[in-house]
């Protein structure tokens, strides 16, 4: 086995009842007859070419091998805490020729793959001690079986040709799943770490092309081992490759005690600070939920709760610093209360350097920070009744942006890339998404600009917040809530510091999560950005949710976080899973 690095096993995270894990949880079985039971690895896959073996214990058609779109939004088999996670495409082992590959998409709607081809020609059966192969290219949407080293039909991963399976769109994150049933029907799983199935074959030799993993059969040219090592991180921002860009000096949380005096410097941050969101933990106020930024410098601020304009805080907000920030006294904002607590979650963009951008058909005033994926837009006299574009500065589509008139009173509308361009909720208010077209013009973003429509039609300042995803840093998606206490497992890739999480189908509040207030799992103080209420006071607020070194994992089913509905949520991290620093 190879050496530096860790790979994946079946998600003890998301183990369902039905199940027994063992061998380091690299083997699922089943412990019971009232149903069959799915399991998900615990790395997922995005992107890239990944390569896996499995040692089956068959009767009968079980168990069963397969790819799982785990808990994405729109799935109405999401995580069950009998049964688990289900496949909407399968390897039925024990089944009978024409049928060995299932189809399985009936039961969920939507699938997260789209319309899903099969090949059914030449699929053989499998007996116990037959070894099956998975070679999944996620980016060309295609699957490879194979038995014993040899590919149904000829498959060739390494040429593209003669799949098992092809798909026409990829859910977030896809993940290789087994389903097993009663005792004696198990899946023994190699994503790298033991040839010999916990002794029941001989060793193999086999590494994938960076060296890693050993398998029992040849990995096809391209395909790589399921582990920390392989998994994807930015260049710009991977703690191995860079001093000053990693994730912790690009986001950050604080947390300070107000004083009530002039020259109250806030530091610990490791940054200079160019978006600071600052909110009031003890609420008591209609007040104390503020953001600033250095684009429009120290002395305006506006209320994320409030549909106020721009509004002067020279008296509450004093300056950003190379490592962190100076608060004043003020009487505005409400941000240096004398003992009060505040929680401040802080972007790292261009230091306050700006620069006029015509990318768009309007020209805005950018201040970009394309290797976080931050961006912050201003522009002036937004006349379009048609709608405006600007440049956003990231080099890709942004994910969730949010927009503000700075001029005049107004809501906060919020794009997120699940919602698309046609829907938006409002950061101000608790309510469902809303078919909202008028707002983004019906034109989702591109690498370079992105749309606001014509609802603010007229001659007026704005403003843009937008964020992009990273690979091992920030990710954005979605989720189906299953309403129980062992509840939905999202996967992100890294260690979230802070996370977000709003409903999107009914009137419930932004909910955030750090682990500045929560050092230890579980996380459960939630604070919400589209009210000034006091944070929830941790333990039995039921806001249990568990921070893990690649994602996060529902403790709860309170209805703002794991009920029936689907959830939106952005998170940044400050550890990447490829470095498997646990929390």
């Amino acid at each position: 086995m190879s050496n530096n690095t860790n790979f994946a096993t079946w998600n003890g995270a998301a183990k369902p009842a039905y199940t027994n894990f063992e061998h380091g949880n690299t083997k699922s079985d089943g412990n019971t007859g009232a149903d069959a039971a799915g399991a998900n690895s615990s790395m997922a896959m995005n992107s890239g070419k990944w390569y896996a073996e499995f040692y089956l214990t068959i009767n009968t058609t079980y168990p069963m091998v397969g790819l799982s779109p785990g808990a994405s939004a729109g799935d109405n088999r999401p995580f069950h805490q009998n049964s688990g996670y289900l496949s909407p495409m399968r390897y039925k082992p024990g089944a009978s020729a024409g049928s060995r590959l299932e189809d399985n998409t009936a039961i969920f709607s939507p699938n997260g793959f789209g319309t899903i081809t099969r090949t059914q020609t030449n699929v053989d059966t499998a007996s116990t001690g037959d070894i099956i192969g998975f070679a999944l290219d996620v980016d060309n949407k295609k699957l490879w079986i194979s038995k014993n080293g040899t590919f149904f039909n000829s498959g060739d991963p390494a040429a593209g040709s003669n799949e098992q399976y092809s798909w026409a769109t990829n859910p977030q994150d896809i993940f290789f799943q087994c389903t097993v049933y009663t005792g004696g029907r198990a899946v023994h799983a190699n994503f790298g770490q033991d040839s010999t199935f916990a002794g029941n074959t001989s060793a193999g030799s086999n590494t994938d092309g960076n060296g890693y993993g050993e398998f029992k059969y040849s990995v096809p040219t391209g395909f790589l081992a399921l582990c920390s090592a392989n998994l994807p991180v930015s260049d710009d921002i991977d703690p191995a490759q860079t001093d000053d860009d990693y994730p912790a000096k690009n986001f950050n949380t604080v947390l300070y005690t107000g004083n009530g005096s002039d020259n109250h410097a806030i530091t610990g941050l490791g940054f200079q600070p160019d978006i600071v969101w600052i909110q009031r933990r003890s609420g008591g106020t209609s007040y104390g939920n503020g953001i600033l930024d250095s684009t429009r410098g120290a002395g305006l601020g506006l209320y994320p709760d409030r549909t106020d304009a721009d509004t002067t805080f020279t008296s509450d907000f004093d300056s950003f610093d190379s490592d962190g920030f100076t608060v004043d006294a003020g009487s505005s904002m409400n941000i240096n209360n004398s003992s009060s607590p505040f929680v401040a979650h802080c972007w790292k963009v261009n230091g306050g350097t700006t620069s006029t951008n015509n990318e768009g058909n309007h020209t805005c005033t950018l201040q970009a920070n394309a290797k976080a994926g931050c961006s912050i837009m201003t522009l002036a006299n937004y006349t379009s009744a048609s709608g405006v574009t600007i440049g956003h500065g990231l080099d890709k589509a942004p994910s969730f942006y949010f927009h503000k008139s700075r001029a005049n009173t107004g809501n906060w509308h919020v794009y997120h890339s699940f919602l698309g361009a046609t829907k938006a909720l409002l950061l101000n208010e608790a309510n469902a998404a809303a078919t909202a077209i008028g707002y983004w013009a019906n034109t989702e973003p591109t690498a370079d600009v992105l749309s606001l429509g014509n609802t603010f039609a007229g001659t007026f300042n704005g403003i843009v917040y937008a964020w992009a995803e990273v690979d091992g840093y920030s990710k954005f998606g979605a989720y189906e809530g299953n309403a129980d206490t062992n509840g939905i497992f999202v996967y992100t890739g890294f260690r979230p510091r802070m996370l977000f999480v709003k409903d999107v189908d009914r009137t419930e509040n932004w909910q955030i999560f750090d682990t500045a207030r929560n050092t230890f799992n579980p996380v459960d103080t939630g604070i919400s950005w589209n009210d000034s209420a006091a944070e929830s006071t941790g333990s039995g607020s039921g806001f249990d949710v568990d921070f893990l070194s690649n994602g996060f994992k529902m403790r709860c089913a309170h209805d703002n976080l794991n009920g029936s509905s689907t959830y939106v949520y952005g998170a940044w991290g400050d550890v990447p899973a490829k470095y498997n620093n646990t929390f």
